[in-house]
């Protein structure tokens, strides 16, 4: 059996793990989807009016038997209908989803643009000032949250521009592709510094062990041009740990980045995840938390197998 068999045999299990906790947790958070949906009016139902509600939504039954019925839906391609929408979850998500996706695409580029070129800079001028320069910038980017940055920015536009990012509504790439990256870019800048921070450090990390290696010196020896040996030699060798952190970062990308989405109103993910666990709205959180772990499994795959495209020493267990 072949170790991608085995790795989406488990995909099934991970997920039914990954259900039945999503479906505890969030019927262990205080207050009901009836209360929250309805706020202070809640107060007027008659225990008649709220048994029917519950009975409406299948809040009235056991956990064991809401747990069964959803995941019966689920096994047949039906996430649910979400309370506050009243619509399938799946469609909700799908709208919201190329939003986060763009985001995350754009938060990595820029990211990777920044850190890749950063990392080995630094390593090449090991322990100078510009090296120092360069491991400061990253500890800042790295120490500085989110949100405290995306807050730094729109207050910057307001207070010396006279301007605010544009927020509100998605603007499709494909209807209006200016209009799109003048809405996106902010939060992707955003997103993707603290990221560059993060790469900047593991690049230069790993470029400076490749570069004591002995197959680099022997480039060196052979009078392969400087350029060469870090580009061609060294560079390719040293981005293993920086597809893992790219791999870990994505997935938790894809989940939405819940506070920048919310400081630039972005309709993306992970504030529909956010809105979702506010107004109690069980099948849309359990269906948009599936969907996040789903995503983050794949993206883990294709990390795994791209080790071997990097590294053709490495091995993913066959057999």
């Amino acid at each position: 059996m072949g170790y991608l068999t085995r790795r989406l045999m488990t995909f099934p299990l991970i997920m039914l793990g990954v259900s039945v906790l999503v479906f505890i947790a969030i019927r262990l958070v205080p207050g009901d989807a009836i209360t929250a949906m309805l706020g202070t009016n809640a107060g007027l139902l008659t225990p008649e009016q709220r048994q029917a509600l519950a009975a409406y939504f299948g809040i009235d039954q056991s956990w064991f038997v809401q747990y069964w019925h959803w995941l019966f839906g689920v096994l047949q391609g039906n996430l649910g209908i979400s309370v506050t929408y009243g619509k399938p979850v799946l469609d909700i998500i799908l709208e919201r989803f190329p939003l986060t996706l763009e985001l995350a695409l754009l938060s990595m580029v820029i990211a990777l643009l920044i850190g890749l070129p950063a990392g080995v800079f630094a390593a090449t001028r090991n322990e100078r000032l510009s090296d120092l320069a360069v491991r400061v910038v990253a500890m800042v980017g790295q120490s500085t949250p989110n949100f405290v940055l995306g807050l730094l920015i729109i207050y910057a536009l307001s207070a010396g521009f006279g301007v605010l990012p544009v927020m509100g509504a998605f603007t499709p790439f494909l209807q209006d592709p200016l209009g799109n990256l003048g809405q996106m870019i902010l939060p992707a800048l955003t997103l993707g510094f603290a990221f560059a921070a993060s790469v900047t450090r593991v690049v230069r990390s790993a470029m400076l062990d490749v570069l004591s290696d002995d197959y680099v010196r022997t480039a060196r020896s052979r009078g392969v041009p400087a350029r060469g040996v870090i580009w061609r030699h060294a560079l390719p060798n040293a981005l293993i740990p920086v597809v893992t952190l790219s791999g870990v970062e994505f997935g938790y990308l894809l989940g939405g980045a819940v506070l920048v989405e919310q400081i630039y109103a972005l309709p993306g993910l992970g504030r529909l995840v956010l809105d979702a666990i506010q107004q109690r709205d069980y099948a849309l959180v359990q269906g948009c938390v599936l969907f996040i772990a789903f995503n983050f499994m794949i993206v883990n795959l294709l990390v795994d197998l791209a080790y071997v495209a990097l590294d053709p020493r490495v091995r993913l267990g066959e057999g």
